[in-house]
């Protein structure tokens, strides 16, 4: 069956969406490994960074971060730690400006840039003789990636995919976001966004007139920043042209999708239903997920981070 019933137990202590959401940021520990820097430079003149770890003769899997993430990102720095226990390396693609450094044009990284994802392949393939053997996405990179799997179809060169916590419709989740506790994600990575448009317009000039401060929710900058700065008529066309889940019935790579019903950041009704799945797509359910936590285990300190793992098993899987 493409939707699977997850046997996921949610921590005792973590019984809520916001609970499991907030917990890896506050609380979780960060894993020791060793990580080497990359930066591939672009053909329109932009850069990305790439963060690799794991052994140099495993198989290569891309990962993709979230809004505002970056290799300091709990659920990142997890999944390369699992990758690496099952002798994989991994590629962290930092989206345009998320690493540190604003990106040199005054386009954006957005939740349906698949142009970067498929250039960097493509750059692995043809300057590092490196075939990608798996992507991962989470939320927007998740997005990203189904995304990019519906377009390229059983053209793609990618032999398994993971997503966890996918904001399939970008105008559900802008609403959802701005309603009760779900504000203060919103004000959190909103404020980020600012934070990164006045960085970056220091330095080159900004094609927009606007006053980025007064812009505080996703669906009102996205409007006036997002879509006007990527090539779109606004939050609506932009909403609709890359959401991912009009991409997902063309996915002809073996993928995982796991989402939680209580991700405070989607509606449940959100979710892709069975008849959109195509026979390779599963959807994994879990009822006490939140958003990229997944967070199983007995007793605080001894916590399991089950989605990560669980995504991974899935890339090994035969």
């Amino acid at each position: 069956m493409p939707i699977i019933q997850s046997k996921f137990k949610p921590a005792w202590w973590l019984r809520s969406g916001h609970a499991q959401t907030l917990w890896p940021k506050l609380f979780r520990l960060k894993p020791k490994m060793e990580m080497a820097w990359q930066r591939v430079e672009l053909i329109d003149g932009d850069f990305i960074d790439l963060v690799w770890s794991g052994p140099k003769e495993g198989r290569t899997v891309l990962l993709l971060h979230g809004l505002e993430g970056n290799i300091n990102s709990p659920y990142i720095l997890g999944l390369m730690h699992e990758l690496e226990l099952r002798g994989y390396r991994s590629c962290l693609m930092h989206f345009r400006g998320c690493s540190g450094e604003p990106n040199r044009l005054s386009e954006s990284y957005h939740s349906g840039k698949t142009a970067d994802p498929q250039q960097i392949l493509w750059y692995l393939k043809e300057h590092m003789d490196i075939d990608l053997y798996a992507a991962i996405g989470v939320s927007l990179g998740g997005n990203v990636l189904l995304k990019w799997l519906g377009e390229q179809g059983c053209a793609s060169s990618l032999k398994r995919a993971a997503v966890m916590s996918v904001p399939f419709s970008l105008g559900h989740a802008a609403e959802r976001m701005n309603r009760g506790f779900s504000r203060f994600y919103q004000w959190h990575l909103i404020r980020s966004l600012q934070k990164g448009y006045k960085n970056k317009f220091a330095r080159i000039p900004s094609p927009l007139s606007v006053d980025v401060d007064g812009l505080d929710s996703f669906r009102l900058f996205d409007d006036q920043v997002t879509a006007p700065l990527n090539g779109f008529k606004g939050a609506d066309d932009y909403y609709t042209q890359v959401s991912s889940r009009q991409f997902i019935p063309d996915i002809c790579v073996p993928t995982l999708i796991l989402h939680a019903v209580d991700d405070p950041f989607m509606f449940p009704y959100s979710v892709p239903h069975e008849d959109e799945l195509p026979e390779n797509v599963w959807l994994e359910l879990v009822e006490h997920g939140g958003h990229a936590g997944f967070i199983s285990g007995v007793m605080p300190g001894q916590e399991k981070y089950w989605g990560e793992q669980r995504l991974v098993e899935w890339i090994d899987s035969v």
